[in-house]
């Protein structure tokens, strides 16, 4: 491994990732609405939920059988008189005769008395009586009340992202609505003359506008509502207009393009008059970046090469608007190289990578155009600043796409 010093001249990814977060920590106080269970998926639970009812219920069979005391079957075969048939769904029955039995089905009540029950399938039946083929202990095949969750108990804590399993859980306890978090509602403002959108010929020039779509995506898939995607020329009329819609409709804007330190930078040249700090962070790809509060919403903007822009979302947007949405950190972890790396001195590197056979390889090159290449990645590999060069076989830090 091959080390330089870290370049002075850039804010360090840290830093720059951090300062985001503070700007952003304050929409984690948003309004609360109270939402039917089965609409509430993806939502972030605004307090906790506690179990209103025992689950189970009832004491209630786990199998088709038949419920019967378990020393009366201490020693099989043996054959009992059938007491009777319950279905789920039907009240329970008085206790069980001594010696007898009662066919149950999955979910049915078991009577007092009984304290096991054999499943069909060790038994034999003529209808007025049952052979018990094989013996049961007590407690077989029983579901007690209060053995899945007690009444009072914390089913769902405050802070999560409802998946599928929380909302069953909230309907099997009878819970109709539950208090949530609005979304973070975010905009997303793309720029360039060049850019177009799918569907249209391409003239001399012109490039398709990859950046709102894909901006809109990783948005949605980390719990944020996204209220609008536009797209401005390099006029900064038209941008102001634009942005000036985003922040009245949004939380949080998000731009891409004209951050850099060319002739028709518009975002930077609208932004930088009214607070904007753009400058550079030490990272490849996403050097140039930008960060303003417009009317008290904050804007986040990213360069316009594709992938500049999605691994700038990757690294200084995700972890935080993840954390906001109640949704599991990023998860990372470290594996070995397949392949060598360099990376440019000063400047720590997010290069796509591809896991294989319990190490990773890159996907791509380090082109931050290669936007199809990124498409075959699922991790970026994180190259320290300090770092120049990596052998294969050498250990990584990887974060999940």
């Amino acid at each position: 491994m091959n080390s330089r010093p870290a370049s002075a001249s850039a804010r360090s990814v840290d830093e720059y990732r951090d300062s985001i977060e503070q700007l952003l920590r304050p929409l984690a106080a948003r309004p609360v609405d109270s939402v039917p269970v089965p609409a509430a998926l993806g939502r972030t639970l605004a307090s906790d939920i506690r179990a209103p009812i025992d689950l189970p219920v009832f004491r209630n069979s786990a199998m088709d059988g038949y419920a019967v005391r378990a020393h009366d079957v201490a020693v099989a075969p043996v054959t009992l008189p059938l007491a009777g048939v319950v279905a789920a769904g039907q009240p329970g029955q008085a206790p069980l005769p001594a010696g007898a039995a009662l066919k149950v089905m999955t979910g049915a009540p078991i009577p007092p008395g009984a304290d096991c029950v054999v499943p069909v399938e060790d038994t034999r039946t003529d209808g007025r009586a049952v052979t018990i083929e094989r013996g049961r202990s007590a407690g077989e095949f029983v579901r007690e009340p209060g053995t899945d969750v007690r009444a009072g108990a914390l089913l769902v804590p405050a802070g999560l992202a409802l998946t599928p399993r929380h909302i069953a859980a909230l309907a099997a306890v009878g819970v109709p609505a539950v208090p949530v978090f609005q979304p973070v509602r975010a905009a997303v403002v793309t720029t360039g003359d060049e850019l177009v959108p799918a569907g249209k010929p391409l003239r001399p020039g012109q490039i398709y506008n990859s950046n709102g779509i894909a901006l809109a995506a990783a948005l949605a898939a980390n719990g944020v509502a996204v209220v609008s995607v536009e797209h401005s020329t390099d006029d900064p009329a038209v941008f102001r207009r634009l942005l000036s819609a985003a922040t009245r409709s949004a939380d949080l804007v998000f731009t891409s393009g004209g951050v850099s330190k060319g002739d028709f930078e518009v975002v930077k040249d609208v932004l930088a008059g009214q607070g904007g700090l753009f400058g550079s962070v030490a990272v490849q790809p996403g050097g140039p970046q930008g960060l303003t509060v417009l009317d008290g919403v904050p804007v986040l903007s990213f360069p316009g090469n594709p992938v500049s822009t999605m691994v700038s979302f990757e690294v200084f947007a995700r972890p935080i608007l993840r954390h906001l949405s109640g949704l599991p950190p990023v998860r990372t972890s470290e594996v070995p190289l397949r392949a060598a790396v360099r990376s440019p001195a000063g400047r720590r590197q997010f290069l796509r990578g591809r896991l294989v056979d319990g190490g990773v390889e890159p996907a791509s090159g380090a082109g931050s155009h290669l936007i199809a290449g990124m498409a075959w990645a699922d991790v970026l590999i994180d190259i320290p600043a300090e770092t120049t060069e990596l052998a294969a076989g050498a250990p990584v830090r990887v974060r999940e796409l």
